[in-house]
């Protein structure tokens, strides 16, 4: 059941900390219409990175390359 404007005004930071420990999202009436607050967890930068496929061959043998002889002075 969603909460009135003046209930969330009463007691906001008590519904703001209990949205962030439960994580369930709270629904706010306001001039016949809905609002929902709800905790939202960062995305990481790195999920944003897709999958390629840049290694031609096994990627194994990419362990085991000497490059002894390369490196001399």
């Amino acid at each position: 059941m969603p909460l009135r404007a003046s209930a969330l005004r009463e007691n906001i930071y008590r519904i703001l900390d209990e949205i962030l420990e439960t994580g369930v999202p709270v629904d706010i009436e306001r001039k016949g219409k809905l609002l929902r607050i709800a905790a939202v967890e960062p995305k990481s930068k790195l999920a944003n990175l897709k999958p390629r496929d840049l290694i031609v061959g096994d990627p194994e043998d990419l362990v085991h390359i000497d490059w002894s002889e390369e490196w001399r002075p």
